[in-house]
Formats: C-alpha cells, sequence, structure tokens
C-alpha cells in the first residue's frame, strides 16, 4: 500500500492530466507556496488560479508523470507537458522536476524545477534560442506571464 502523500501527488497529476483545476487546487494547503522558473512564486489562490488558467488555456496538451515518492513531510516526482504555446503555436515538450512539502493531507509547498532556456527555445523559437540565457530576458518572461495571471485573475473576479 502506497503512503497516502503519495497518493495525493498521483491524485494532482492524474487531476492534471483531465484538465481537472479544481482538483488540482483541492490538494493544496490554503496557504501554499508554489513556485517555478516561469511564474516565480505563488502563493494560495494565486497558485490555484495559475494552474485553472493553464487548464483552461492548455491547447494539444498532455502529460504523463512517474517516479512518485513520497513521506509523512515529503515528496516528490518527475512530469513531462506536451502543449502549444498559445503565443506563438509552438510546440513545448516540458520535462519538469516536481518537490513538495505537505501538511495534514495536503501540499503545502510545491516547487517545479525545469530548464527555463530550452523552454524558450521551444516556447519562442529563434527569439528564445538567441536571448533565452539573459537574465534580462528571463525576468521579462516571468513579468509577462504574471501579468497574464493578473489579467486572468481579474476577469475571472469580474466574471
Amino acid at each position: 500500500m502506497s503512503h497516502p502523500n503519495t497518493e495525493l501527488i498521483e491524485r494532482f497529476y492524474t487531476a492534471f492530466q483531465r484538465r481537472d483545476a479544481e482538483t488540482m487546487a483541492a490538494c493544496y494547503a490554503d496557504d501554499v507556496v508554489f513556485s517555478d522558473p516561469v511564474f516565480g512564486e505563488l502563493r494560495g489562490d494565486e497558485a490555484r488560479d495559475m494552474w485553472r488558467m493553464l487548464v483552461a488555456r492548455a491547447q494539444d496538451f498532455s502529460l504523463t508523470f512517474d517516479g512518485v515518492v513520497a513521506d509523512d513531510r515529503t515528496g516528490r516526482a518527475q512530469w513531462v507537458a506536451r502543449y502549444l504555446f498559445g503565443q506563438t503555436g509552438r510546440a513545448v515538450l516540458n520535462r519538469i522536476d516536481a518537490r513538495f512539502v505537505f501538511r495534514d493531507g495536503r501540499i503545502v509547498e510545491h516547487r517545479d524545477s525545469f530548464d527555463l532556456w530550452l523552454w524558450m527555445r521551444q516556447a519562442l523559437g529563434v527569439r528564445g534560442t538567441l536571448l533565452g540565457w539573459s537574465p534580462l530576458v528571463q525576468r521579462a518572461i516571468r513579468a509577462q506571464a504574471r501579468r497574464g495571471l493578473a489579467v486572468y485573475r481579474d476577469r475571472q473576479q469580474h466574471a
């Protein structure tokens, strides 16, 4: 029998495969902290809304995951997302290493790491290849992602 936190991670990614952002959000503690190279650090509803936005906008999306391991406090998984990047229509295959911290049967910390330059080369093409290594360009991508999330959240609140 697997550990309950292993099952929690599996529930999160199985919901992601189904584009079920509400089940994903329910796996998070109220005060969850999420981070990745594109969005930086997000907290609470901001993190849950990021998944809602990504699931709603996903085009030609598929996801696989494996290497799920967890104990009472921490866990990890590897996942691979394939999708079309909305702004350019370019195909992206992103390999992500996820780390988790748990509290009271929920995810309280979720940290995704991946090669941002590789992601930018796929998502942005030549521009990402030529400029994606630059911290200035990486900060600009992060700012653009955060603006997109802010616009999404604003529209949801006024819908």
